[in-house]
């Protein structure tokens, strides 16, 4: 095959960040997707009404000229069913952060189901909740540990919707068959590394995420996955940049950043394993049905030309900047 035609593509797990980091990548995710999910964790976080209006207001205005949906959400706290019923028409979800799990998150949860009034409120007003699923205990085990929460919340709520974000290890992977509330987002680069691209050898400050990579029977459990277009899997990229002065220094910030590459990247994946038919359902029909979202329709045709991913984009190092890949987005019509 040399050329791939895909359908609305969505990002359903996106960082865009504030300021002048926004203008830079907002339009990078904007070129190639018709929709993603926008991660709350600013500072401060996206904790109000107000707030979300002033930052879909910004996203917005960072993504003019592209056909582009922002799905919003909300940095999770002990809101009042008020609070939730303003917040409900503008978002697609509340964003739940255990205290101190990954970057920006130290206002987050302490104890998760002391918030069940909470997660009551939201499975009544049919909010979806979205988690970062991560305990504080020994780095490998933090995701797997998390999965009791899981299952305490998806057993004591059972029409509450709940998003396992970022999965990263075959027990997530199995849970997705467990409950008939759980769903999953995956991001491209944990369908292809493990820890050894990470700290194997010298360490890769650019591969360094949270939750971290993992051994490659997780990673190979999470392909399996995709590749098969399981119906409770969705792409979200976690694409998450930080200044180049805040990857290659002590104190190594985490995310990969992945967003204008997303599209190339998983049409060689997918293509190695004789599964591109399978693309555009992990890439927005899965997503589509599992949030009953319309996002704009857009065609995004990809040729089998190869592409160097630059080495920077503004202040950014990408994930693999430098190497080539042997496809390219040709073009994007609305």
């Amino acid at each position: 095959m040399t050329e791939l035609v895909l359908t609305s593509p969505l990002d359903m797990h996106l960082h865009v960040r504030q300021d002048a980091m926004l203008d830079v990548v907002a339009p990078l995710s904007a070129q190639h997707f018709a929709g993603a999910v926008i991660m709350p964790n600013l500072v401060p976080a996206v904790d109000t009404v107000e707030r979300l209006h002033w930052y879909t207001g910004e996203v917005r205005r960072a993504t003019a000229g592209h056909a582009f949906d922002p799905f919003m959400t909300l940095f999770f706290r002990d809101y009042t069913r008020e609070e939730l019923v303003a917040a409900k028409p503008h978002i697609i979800g509340i964003k739940l952060y255990p205290a101190g799990a990954t970057t920006n998150s130290d206002n987050g949860v302490q104890e998760i189901m002391s918030m069940a009034h909470v997660f009551a409120m939201m499975e009544e007003l049919e909010i979806p909740l979205l988690v970062h699923g991560e305990t504080h205990g020994f780095v490998m085990d933090r995701e797997e540990e998390f999965c009791e929460v899981y299952r305490a919340l998806a057993t004591r709520f059972p029409r509450l919707r709940i998003t396992m974000e970022h999965i990263t290890t075959r027990a997530a992977v199995q849970l997705l068959d467990e409950f008939p509330n759980l769903r999953a987002t995956v991001t491209p680069h944990h369908l292809i590394i493990t820890l050894d691209d990470v700290a194997g050898g010298l360490l890769n400050p650019h591969l360094f995420c949270k939750p971290i990579a993992k051994r490659p029977e997780d990673r190979d459990a999470l392909l399996q996955a995709a590749l098969a277009a399981h119906p409770k899997l969705m792409m979200g990229s976690d694409s998450a940049p930080h200044p180049v002065s805040k990857k290659e220094c002590p104190g190594c910030a985490a995310g990969v950043f992945t967003a204008p590459i997303i599209l190339p990247m998983l049409a060689e994946l997918f293509e190695r394993h004789n599964v591109l038919h399978n693309l555009q359902a992990f890439v927005s029909d899965r997503a589509q049905q599992l949030y009953g979202v319309t996002p704009p329709r857009t065609t995004v045709r990809l040729v089998r030309e190869e592409m160097t991913i630059p080495e920077r984009y503004g202040d950014v190092v990408p994930m693999w900047a430098g190497r080539t890949l042997p496809w390219r987005v040709a073009s994007v019509t609305a």
